[in-house]
């Protein structure tokens, strides 16, 4: 039997306000191939299917016309979506009586009352596969509330399993879209998860029984605590300027007899290219933009473009200058970073000022910016008990945040 893997589309979101549909397209109508020429037998997306819990119209849009052009290349393909921490588990399902005229199927909440709800059979020839389709679980879904986070998902696996008729050659699959302790997470791109980590869960919390465990969540694919079947998939697309060298892929595995035969990375084309420049050292404005007319032109390369300048720029026309040796081109300007030197006490690193990732920083690195911003305080005057009450403010943020699906 043959899977694909593939987590974290995050359809409708918008890179630094410009919107990503045509990325999202050309991802959709490439992998539609793939799933024809790989001949796929089911195609697994652990979570964040969508960026939002409400997500734009032309983003639900896109992912049922993928639904219905997949069945159509692949007319046995079977598809299984589970929710993720960015999806709202009712909207996600709404559709399911319909997506299940096309063979997918989706699992938006665990209910530890029925967990057979969360389990798939699928059977293809001789093969049969057993699909634990855990979707992201949310604090409010544990029953127990002295049980924790890590016992509740490996007590959830154990209900689905329990449910499962098994033959000795069954292939048993787990999802989830978690954040497993050890993995890697993406420079800035994803915000934390919980401040401390406390939400990280170990690889012994998934079912011995499975052959392979899909995960999503996490953006960079990898493999977990060196688990050769344990797997992030990574999202398709770079979700910020760190990720501009990075290949972005799915991943293709083939199992039988629920014994793992093999998993291989596909590759996925860049529908735009990222630029920051200078990629390295600092360079005054007229050089930025003579680096700026160098990259390609709008027949050779669409892309998305951010520019690095020194805090003391003083040009006070640096905006003009930048929009006019973009002029011919084919690339979407995503702002620029304002760079500065730390103080000496910090060995005159460099620093990047973007305040669109200030939700991306944990709370100890939020004060500690503060600190530097204001050249009367020091690290001392932040008492222990300021930083446990900031860490506290910023947590209840985020459960918020995370509690308004």
């Amino acid at each position: 039997m043959r899977l694909l893997h593939t987590s974290d589309w995050h359809l409708g979101q918008l890179f630094y306000e410009h919107t990503r549909v045509q990325e999202h397209h050309a991802f959709l109508t490439w992998l539609i191939g793939e799933l024809n020429r790989q001949a796929v037998d089911v195609l697994l997306i652990s979570g964040d299917i969508y960026h939002t819990a409400t997500p734009p119209t032309q983003a639900e849009n896109q992912l049922y016309e993928f639904v219905k052009a997949a069945k159509a290349a692949c007319p046995t393909l079977h598809i299984v979506i589970i929710a993720g921490n960015h999806d709202s588990a009712k909207r996600i399902t709404t559709a399911q009586p319909l997506l299940a005229q096309f063979d997918t199927h989706v699992v938006g909440r665990f209910d530890f009352q029925r967990p057979e709800l969360s389990v798939i059979n699928i059977t293809c020839g001789d093969q049969h596969c057993a699909i634990l389709a855990l979707p992201y679980l949310r604090t409010s879904d544990i029953p127990d509330a002295q049980m924790s986070y890590a016992q509740a998902v490996k007590e959830a696996y154990q209900l689905m399993l329990e449910q499962c008729q098994l033959e000795d050659d069954s292939n048993v699959i787990a999802m989830g879209h978690l954040h497993a302790r050890g993995a890697t997470v993406s420079e800035d791109s994803e915000r934390a998860l919980v401040i401390g980590g406390e939400d990280a869960i170990g690889a012994d919390v998934f079912p011995p029984q499975a052959c392979y465990v899909a995960l999503g969540h996490l953006h960079k694919a990898q493999i977990v605590n060196a688990k050769e079947y344990i797997r992030y998939s990574g999202t398709p697309f770079a979700m910020s300027f760190s990720e501009r060298q990075y290949h972005h892929q799915v991943l293709l595995l083939e199992v039988q007899d629920n014994a793992l035969q093999s998993v291989n990375p596909l590759y996925i084309p860049r529908h735009r290219q990222l630029h920051l420049v200078p990629e390295a050292t600092l360079l005054p404005l007229a050089q930025v933009c003579e680096q700026i007319r160098q990259l390609p032109g709008p027949d050779d390369e669409q892309g998305y473009i951010r520019v690095r300048l020194s805090s003391k720029e003083l040009a006070t026309d640096f905006r003009e200058q930048i929009e006019l040796a973009l002029q011919g081109k084919d690339l979407l300007f995503c702002g620029v970073e304002r760079v500065r030197s730390q103080r000496e006490s910090k060995n005159d690193e460099l620093e990047l000022q973007d305040l669109s990732q200030v939700e991306r920083l944990d709370a100890a690195h939020l004060l500690s910016e503060a600190v530097n911003e204001h050249d009367e305080l020091e690290d001392h005057d932040i008492t222990n008990e300021v930083k446990d009450l900031f860490a506290q403010l910023v947590q209840d943020v985020e459960q918020e945040g995370n509690n308004e699906d």
